[in-house]
């Protein structure tokens, strides 16, 4: 069979020499709600490396998949790893914000199961020039999609005031120290010494953070989180995302979302909740405003998180939950 139906939504593509591994995290558990059956239509929001989307294929031989993903260097791994599945894969360059575009433009038909892992993927965490690590001295880029003209975290310290700086460090990294941080970080850049790279940042904020000795978990890892959140816009998207996803499905389909910090999962876990008619709103308000209805069931009533083995033989699941839920008859 030849290459899956790729459709790239940016030019000058970089060539990827070498194939990346790639453990899906919760794969087994995600299957187990998703429950493919033959025919069946699965929507892979966050495509990465093809793990998920490999996975749902082998499950039945007439399975179809739909894949989006932002990053041009996954989506040319993926799709020579799920080349031999042929029409039955097809794959969009695109943020997950475009669900509702990319399946008219699919034009299969609406999805039996969609699939969300919000994690930074191997392949970025693993990149020696992204930014999204300090294990490697890299300019601050931290776009999803590096081809992008979306501003960089580079950029973004470049202009930034000292007390904006300071809210998303504190709200996106939840970090008590965010505005000892952000304090310094201008004071570099004013004093003609920006913060460029990954070390530079890391640096710094071990310096600015009083860590103990104990914490297992560097100081910087909640400052890069909450600078990939920002540039990406993350957060902003997902509710929108979770709302597209319970129109777009077919009745009885399942929604299943993967998260790896506690703002995500609260996010997930309070539209979960809505769509299935909790209202949301303050208890002193007489009528409801936040639109609950009970459109889905909700599966896990506690999000599912990966066993032991998998935690010893994959460490970047330890974060990970998982939440599903089937959409209602209207």
């Amino acid at each position: 069979m030849g290459c899956p139906d790729v459709y790239y939504r940016s030019l000058n593509m970089p060539e990827i020499e070498a194939e990346k591994a790639h453990l899906p995290v919760l794969l087994q558990e995600t299957l187990r709600f998703l429950q493919p059956q033959p025919g069946g239509l699965y929507l892979d929001s966050t495509l990465g490396l093809g793990g998920h989307a490999e996975a749902i294929l082998d499950s039945q031989p007439d399975t179809r998949v739909i894949g989006i993903d932002q990053d041009s260097e996954a989506l040319i791994l993926a799709g020579k790893r799920l080349s031999r599945y042929g029409p039955r894969m097809k794959v969009f360059q695109a943020n997950f914000a475009e669900i509702a575009e990319i399946v008219a433009e699919a034009g299969q038909g609406n999805p039996d199961g969609i699939i969300a892992d919000l994690g930074v993927s191997s392949l970025q965490l693993d990149s020696e020039t992204r930014g999204f690590s300090f294990r490697f001295d890299a300019p601050l880029d931290m776009r999803m999609d590096a081809g992008s003209d979306k501003q960089t975290a580079g950029e973004m310290l470049a202009t930034i005031s000292q007390d904006d700086l300071a809210n998303i460090i504190y709200r996106f990294g939840e970090e008590r120290a965010s505005r000892k941080i952000a304090r310094w970080i201008i004071e570099k850049r004013e004093s003609g010494d920006p913060v460029t790279t990954t070390f530079e940042l890391a640096e710094l904020v071990r310096r600015a953070v009083r860590t103990n000795p104990k914490d297992k978990t560097h100081p910087a890892t909640r400052t890069f989180q909450a600078l990939r959140i920002a540039v990406n816009r993350e957060l902003d998207i997902l509710d929108q995302f979770i709302s597209d996803s319970v129109d777009l499905l077919k009745i009885n389909g399942t929604l299943a979302i993967i998260t790896f910090h506690s703002l995500e999962d609260r996010i997930v876990k309070h539209a979960f909740q809505r769509f299935a008619g909790k209202c949301q709103c303050p208890p002193r308000i007489p009528q409801c405003m936040c639109g609950a209805a009970k459109r889905v069931e909700i599966l896990t009533k506690k999000p599912v998180l990966p066993t032991e083995t998998e935690q010893r033989e994959n460490p970047r699941s330890r974060s990970a939950k998982l939440r599903a839920c089937r959409k209602l008859e209207q």
